[in-house]
């Protein structure tokens, strides 16, 4: 795994455990690795955006609906929209940053699906 995408799972990570300081570090150092372009830019306001709408409780954001109720369909979804808007020619290169956040967001978030799944099966064995 590339390591911009590694980060992006740390960073998404902190984010779902709501742990906003650790999130900031991965933020910078995920800034570090995308620069300072108008891709770069683009890139760092959406994962600037990520964290802002959670610590706001911004319900009408959608980080904020994926990792308040997990729905691996929708994300699916957003990811294949996210990756059709990346193919537009006509996309400039901020816009292509903050687009490759997202995917790489959702991609990892994705990824999360079996911890998901491990977390239900504990919480209904405790139950019982």
């Amino acid at each position: 795994m590339p390591a911009r995408e590694m980060r992006m799972e740390m960073f998404l990570r902190a984010l779902m455990r709501r742990d906003f300081n650790k999130a900031r570090t991965h933020l910078e150092k995920l800034e570090k690795m995308v620069g300072n372009d108008e891709w770069g830019r683009g890139y760092s306001k959406a994962i600037n955006g990520f964290i802002s709408a959670l610590k706001d409780n911004d319900t009408d954001a959608l980080i904020v609906q994926l990792i308040k109720e997990i729905d691996h369909e929708k994300a699916k979804q957003l990811l294949e929209h996210f990756e059709g808007i990346l193919k537009h020619e006509f996309r400039d290169e901020y816009e292509k940053g903050y687009y490759t956040a997202w995917v790489e967001l959702l991609k990892a978030y994705l990824t999360q699906k079996t911890l998901g799944v491990r977390r239900g099966k504990r919480g209904a064995n405790e139950k019982a």
